[in-house]
């Protein structure tokens, strides 16, 4: 076990996750994610594609701690106090992308025994992936990982 995995696995016990940030590349965006909650509360650990990864990490935290208080989140339902002014959606992630996105998330698990939970957010001006209209830059910012890969399980 090296440095890395020791500071996940301590992260784990001491904050209930270890939250990983991914740097934009190979035509891809950024996108953070967590490792741990399923193991210590047995619910969706949480990824976030497209937004800064500081940001990414206060809401990953802040998912955690709602857990932690009783929250449960509904894949399709939406849900305030996440993002400023702005709802969110959660969608359950297919395990097709779990080999591509998150490879600490299979570690941790010794496979992909685990849920995964997308957070789905709004453009500044509220146009959602499934609305008419939006940008192009906001189609690669935040991939859909369900089990389609779009928008009709929503």
């Amino acid at each position: 076990m090296d440095e890395s995995d020791k500071k996940a696995l301590d992260d784990i016990e001491e904050f209930g996750c270890h939250v990983l940030g991914v740097m934009e590349g190979d035509n891809k965006p950024s996108f953070s994610y967590s490792i741990g909650i399923g193991k210590k509360q047995g619910k969706p650990d949480l990824v976030i594609l497209g937004l800064k990864n500081k940001l990414a990490h206060s809401i990953i935290n802040n998912y955690k701690n709602r857990l932690l208080a009783g929250e449960v989140f509904e894949p399709g339902k939406y849900y305030s106090d996440f993002l400023g002014n702005f709802d969110v959606c959660f969608i359950e992630v297919d395990k097709k992308h779990y080999d591509e996105y998150f490879g600490w998330g299979l570690w941790l698990n010794n496979g992909d025994d685990f849920k995964m939970l997308q957070l789905i957010w709004p453009t500044t001006d509220g146009v959602w992936p499934w609305d008419n209209g939006k940008s192009e830059f906001y189609v690669w910012a935040q991939p859909i990982l369900n089990e389609s890969g779009g928008l009709s399980e929503i």
